[in-house]
């Protein structure tokens, strides 16, 4: 394994993922490969078309040594080899077949393009930015099969724009669909039929399908469930069953029980959301404090649950406390010991712990009923010292062994003796939590039985884990404490109010919730091709060895990039971001050929697709002698994959003018660019270098009037607090952060429109991302937090 690490940083993997995936004894790597490779072997894997099994070690054996290394070459492989027998594969004819060693220059793609353009003109000027490109984009295929099609899709963009120029308010309007006309039907006037009705789906006509319905809570279920261990299922008389739907009236009921320890993160979203979203017409749910630990709890996290479920359009059915019921709990704990079910223990942590391990019994668990409810009464009254005393259920320690009823200070309940008394006193029909109480499923039924008490439904679900971040309350708790962010509410954080406060919307993270439902198994799995077998496989990373594929896969339950977030958040704001123009890293421009003291006003955007005639979709933008761009907009030196300004070149200001760089002014010691000198061309005849990414045009500031600096603003841009995917792994997961997690711009440059920004405003800085008003902003100072980039992962661009 001593060039392992090599390898996994050949394909992208950052250092301590990496480092992680080594210590993983389950991981075996003998050699490594592009990323670009790994998709090609993907696809080789979990393709299976006729014959070309036979000959996927010679298939691979191209991939791998880059003979072969694009998909229309794999696909032109696959059909080559459908039509191939076992023993007739003819070398030669197939590396002609997949264009083995054929390399398609820039110059003759470029060609290509040209060529279909000009057969194409008439009918792309018609339809201007409708023209199809993926049609234009078939037809360079058909003409130069073995073209890298990112070239191709880049130069078809680049044609277009130099063809058409900007989009103009026409080009972004929907195309009105005609109707079809239905054929006249001859009615029988006789009798009238009714438009055939759509059908509900199952999942419609009954939204519980995951959980029995609430009146099939008297049958004992049993489940196998990791060894092979049965679980039990709620089990009720018909008499405590009847009761029950006479209470509730057949509804169901469930509860969001968070303990007041700290601020609630998504994770906390995954199944309360999903179920008031899913059930919200035909659910009540109970927001239940459990605040049986005062010694972590507060009123700041009490009163933050509160405001944030609100936020996240969450509507409780009522808001209850554990302490609500102490009462109840302590006159059960009495009568738990008068029926020989419970016992005053006097053992030390350290002594339970032991028992436990060895399943044996306490030395007290034999004591008279009489004593341990004097016991128990003197507890309650304060006469035994704290810690000295538990209540404890008194079950099979064969069977039950990490059961206790009590809690070892004086008389407060533990949570595994109150979770479950309270969840049938408020008559709770499915009790959710996560798969670490599994369990205490037992513990759960043997003390409502042992009580007769109604038995709650009770279903477990794997936990929310994101990419690149940390969820356990503990870790947050000593992030925040410990100052390694800033607060519960940094935007860096997993927190609802953290995600809030980087400019994420509860509509989002509902979206988020609901599209990746709610699980109950972990997904441990690492899968192998060998050929012969074939399972469900994500991608990435790949590795060849020994002639094995292998899909290496992470093995920590439900862990979901972060990107797939990013992608709802994303979603959500290309619908509801205003547009605006910030500059991060000001660069001077002059120019020369517009007077001093003048300013022409210019309309932009708010939005991409407004229509024309709307003034409130446009904002005015004032065009002066004086403009910034971004530093990174500049170059001393061109070249053609470049779309920036650089000396001699033009490149287009958003919404403004075409303007042409003619003078660098360098530092003394030369440097560094100090300023740019440039001609504008007010007739916008000049047509500069496009590109799909829209980075020949770009954005800009300019001083409202002469001599005064554009708006300032703070801008502060945050990256994934963690290096690592899972950092909760790592046993010194703290030296994982992220030290460019948060990084400042202090001297960004914004037009004068954003200064009526308020807080929780939201805004896309074209070409730069989304950006939320922070709550630090002050009249003098506004300052904006990055929500997410304008691309996602997969390439893919908001407008």
């Amino acid at each position: 394994m001593v060039e392992a690490l090599d390898l996994f940083l050949k394909i992208g993997l950052d250092k301590r993922t990496a480092e992680n995936t080594i210590a993983n004894n389950k991981a075996a790597v003998t050699d490594g490969c592009e990323r670009s490779t790994g998709n090609l072997l993907y696809t080789v894997a979990t393709k299976f078309p006729a014959n070309a099994l036979v000959h996927r070690p010679k298939l691979l054996e191209y991939i791998v040594s880059s003979k072969i290394k694009t998909p229309a070459q794999v696909e032109a492989a696959f059909a080559f080899l459908t039509v191939t027998g076992s023993d007739d594969l003819d070398i030669n004819k197939f590396e002609e077949a997949c264009g083995v060693g054929v390399e398609v220059s820039l110059e003759d793609m470029e060609r290509t393009v040209d060529e279909i353009f000009e057969e194409k003109k008439s009918a792309i000027l018609e339809q201007r930015y409708r023209t199809n490109v993926g049609d234009l984009f078939a037809h360079v295929r058909k003409k130069q099969p073995w073209a890298d099609p990112k070239i191709v899709k880049q130069l078809i963009d680049s044609k277009l724009y130099a063809l058409l120029g900007e989009k103009t308010a026409a080009d972004n309007e929907k195309p009105v669909k005609k109707k079809k006309e239905k054929p006249v039907k001859v009615e029988d006037k006789s009798t009238t039929e009714e438009a055939p009705q759509a059908v509900p789906s199952e999942e419609e006509l009954n939204p519980y399908l995951i959980f029995p319905a609430p009146e099939e809570n008297y049958k004992v279920h049993t489940e196998v469930f990791f060894s092979d261990r049965p679980v039990l299922r709620a089990c009720n008389s018909k008499a405590l069953l009847e009761k029950h739907l006479k209470i509730t009236g057949g509804k169901v009921l469930t509860r969001f029980p968070p303990e007041p320890n700290g601020y609630l993160h998504i994770g906390h979203a995954k199944v309360s959301c999903y179920l008031y979203l899913k059930f919200r017409k035909s659910l009540d749910c109970y927001s239940l404090f459990d605040d049986t630990n005062p010694e972590a709890e507060k009123k700041e996290y009490i009163d933050h649950i509160e405001e944030i479920v609100g936020w996240m359009g969450w509507k409780p059915f009522k808001i209850t406390y554990t302490s609500d019921y102490f009462q109840e709990l302590h006159d059960l704990a009495v009568e738990l010991i008068r029926r020989g079910h419970a016992y005053v223990d006097h053992q030390t942590p350290d002594e339970i712990k032991e028992y436990r391990e060895k399943k044996m019994n306490s030395p007290w668990r034999d004591r008279p009923i009489a004593e341990s409810l004097k016991l128990f009464d003197d507890m309650k009254r304060g006469m035994i010292e704290e810690g000295k005393a538990t209540l404890r259920m008194k079950q099979d320690m064969q069977i039950h062994s990490t059961s206790t009823c009590g809690r070892q200070v004086v008389y407060l309940p533990k949570f595994d003796y109150a979770h479950c008394i309270v969840d049938s006193l408020e008559n709770i029909t499915h009790s959710l939590c996560t798969l670490e109480f599994e369990t205490r499923r037992a513990s759960y039924y043997w003390l409502l039985d042992a009580l007769s008490l109604y038995q709650p439904y009770v279903w477990e679900y794997s936990r929310l884990n994101i990419t690149n971040t940390v969820m356990s309350k503990r870790k947050l708790n000593r992030l925040v404490t410990e100052n390694y962010v800033d607060g519960w509410d940094d935007p860096r954080l997993m927190t609802l109010s953290g995600l809030r406060r980087r400019g994420v919307t509860s509509t989002a993270i509902n979206t988020f919730v609901r599209g990746i439902g709610i699980t109950r198994r972990l997904s441990r799995v690492i899968h192998f091709y060998n050929g012969y077998s074939r399972k469900s496989i994500i991608n990435m990373p790949v590795f060849i060895s020994g002639g094995l594929i292998v899909f290496l896969l992470r093995s920590d339950g439900s862990m979901i990039r972060l990107e797939r977030l990013e992608y709802h958040v994303r979603e959500e704001l290309n619908k509801t971001a205003s547009r605006t123009m910030v500059v991060l890293n000001p660069l001077k421009v002059v120019i020369t050929n517009l007077e001093a003291n003048s300013v022409i006003d210019l309309d932009a955007k708010k939005w991409p697709d407004a229509p024309g005639d709307d003034p409130s979709s446009y904002y005015k933008v004032p065009f002066s002698s004086v403009v910034y761009i971004e530093q990174a907009d500049f170059r001393i030196k061109d070249s053609k994959d470049y779309y920036g300004l650089a000396p001699g070149k033009t490149v287009l200001l958003r919404y403004a003018f075409p303007i042409k760089c003619t003078e660098v002014v360098l530092s003394e010691d030369k440097t560094t660019v100090v300023e740019v000198h440039a001609e504008y061309d007010p007739f916008k005849k000049t047509k500069p270098k496009a590109s799909h990414t829209g980075i020949g045009v770009l954005h800009w500031v300019a001083e409202p009037s002469p001599g005064i600096d554009p708006l300032k603003v703070e801008v502060r841009l945050f990256e994934k607090l963690f290096l690592s995917e899972n950092p909760g792994e790592l046993d010194n997961w703290l030296d994982d952060l992220n030290p460019e997690s948060k990084v400042v711009m202090t001297s960004a440059y914004a037009v004068p429109a954003l200064r009526d920004a308020a807080v929780d405003d939201k805004f896309q800085f074209e070409r730069l991302g989304y950006f939320v008003a922070d709550k630090d902003s002050t009249p003098e100072k506004l300052i904006f937090n990055r929500t997410v980039t304008l691309r996602d992962s997969y390439g893919k661009a908001s407008k």
